[in-house]
């Protein structure tokens, strides 16, 4: 234990109570209209890992000195922050989201309901699923981006609008462990203990199917009442050819999302494509995909300090200890740091490997940390809520029924 790895926890812990207070600091901005800017800041969740990740490195270059900060940060990996911003503004962009409107659409009138709720049943149920072929991240921006006019909005009470956000977090996390590439907390594993797709639908796929389901048809049915048809926009319609190459794009930044140069350049020849053909565009989210990309890459920082006390408590642990562990660990960590640190371990036996991701997985939507791609939920459904911010507290009470859920079935 050293001078750093204590003040690197101590500030990890300042961004912990920073999250749970950022609803607050709304509240003072409307308090206090002399200094809302600075409040509006620290109001924001996004900014607050990368805010403290700056106090972090300041802190180092006084302590350690300039070198031995500027080292530090370059040493920390930051391709899951960029591949998620870019994910983000892609999966966004209007071809994109017409397409999965009516495919969603088709989908939903051919169900036995109203259509309102079949298209929120898919929202929370199918799209969480997609997750695994499309990545998480990409999951949870159409979801988020399909369920705000219907149920992020004014009109649903904010109890049942943190129930569905709870139950979007947690689908979300679970629903990408059917294969081997699109969750990050399995992703961190599966080369290190050979786990492949098949693997993984065998031990996971097949439960977290059922939760997800589950998870969706209870919201649902109290969401039922509240549910009422979007309003039909008048907009002339995206050429086949502009949605397939958009996908085109989307289906490419997946394949090389371990490879940032390539990705990047993608994403700026995509970029090049939206300027060129802007008839058949909305503005793109890159405000949002920037504030996730900089909240992550805070975690990634921030996070790189905590690895001194996290790894000998995982390594202590039984197996169903280590489930519950893992599962109360990511509410404040990140579960694919949590299952990185796991991998470090020699020696875990095939059921505690098991029970670590699983409890990583199934308290991924406790917390707007607890998993990558819940920043980005975050981000574009805030609008939706009292004061246009999401609290802590409030996300905690709605995701703990879908988490009990998840938990019951991945402890079968």
């Amino acid at each position: 234990m050293t001078t750093i790895q204590l003040v690197g926890a101590a500030l990890f812990a300042c961004a912990l109570l920073h999250t749970f207070a950022a609803k607050g600091f709304e509240i003072l901005a409307d308090r206090h209209p002399r200094h809302e800017g600075l409040f509006h800041l620290l109001g924001e969740v996004e900014v607050v890992f990368g805010f403290w990740a700056f106090v972090l490195i300041v802190t180092m270059a006084f302590v350690a000195g300039p070198g031995a900060a500027v080292d530090y940060a370059e040493s920390r990996q930051f391709t899951e922050p960029l591949f998620v911003f870019v994910v983000m503004v892609i999966a966004a962009s209007r071809p994109i989201l017409d397409a999965v409107r009516v495919l969603l659409g088709t989908v939903a009138r051919l169900v036995p309901v109203r259509t309102e709720v079949a298209l929120a049943w898919l929202g929370l149920a199918l799209v969480p699923l997609s997750g695994s072929l499309i990545t998480e991240p990409a999951a949870m921006t159409l979801a988020a981006l399909m369920l705000a006019p219907q149920v992020f909005r004014p009109g649903i009470p904010e109890a049942l609008k943190y129930g569905a956000l709870g139950v979007l977090f947690v689908n979300v996390s679970i629903g990408g462990t059917l294969t081997s590439y699109a969750a990050p907390p399995v992703l961190m594993v599966a080369s290190t203990w050979g786990w492949d797709s098949a693997y993984m639908l065998t031990h996971f796929g097949w439960r977290a199917a059922l939760a997800v389901l589950i998870n969706a048809s209870v919201v649902t049915l109290l969401l039922r009442k509240h549910l009422a048809p979007a309003a039909a926009e008048e907009r002339t319609p995206v050429p086949l050819k502009v949605s397939v190459i958009h996908l085109a794009f989307l289906a490419a930044v997946v394949l090389l999302a371990h490879h940032p140069v390539l990705f990047l350049g993608l994403f700026l020849l995509f970029l090049g494509f939206t300027q060129a053909y802007g008839r058949h565009q909305d503005p793109l989210i890159l405000k949002e995909g920037l504030l996730v990309g900089f909240f992550l890459a805070g975690l990634v920082v921030l996070g790189g300090m905590q690895q001194w006390w996290l790894q000998p408590i995982i390594s202590s642990l039984s197996p169903t200890a280590l489930f519950f562990g893992a599962l109360g660990l990511t509410a404040i960590t990140d579960n694919a740091a949590l299952t990185y640190l796991g991998s470090l371990i020699t020696g875990l036996s095939e059921h505690a490997k098991y029970m670590l991701v699983a409890g990583a997985v199934a308290g991924g939507g406790l917390t707007v940390i607890a998993n990558a791609p819940n920043p980005a939920g975050a981000a574009l459904l805030r609008n939706g809520f009292n004061d246009e911010s999401i609290g802590a507290l409030g996300l905690l009470g709605g995701a703990l029924g879908p988490t009990i859920v998840a938990a019951i079935l991945f402890l079968i």
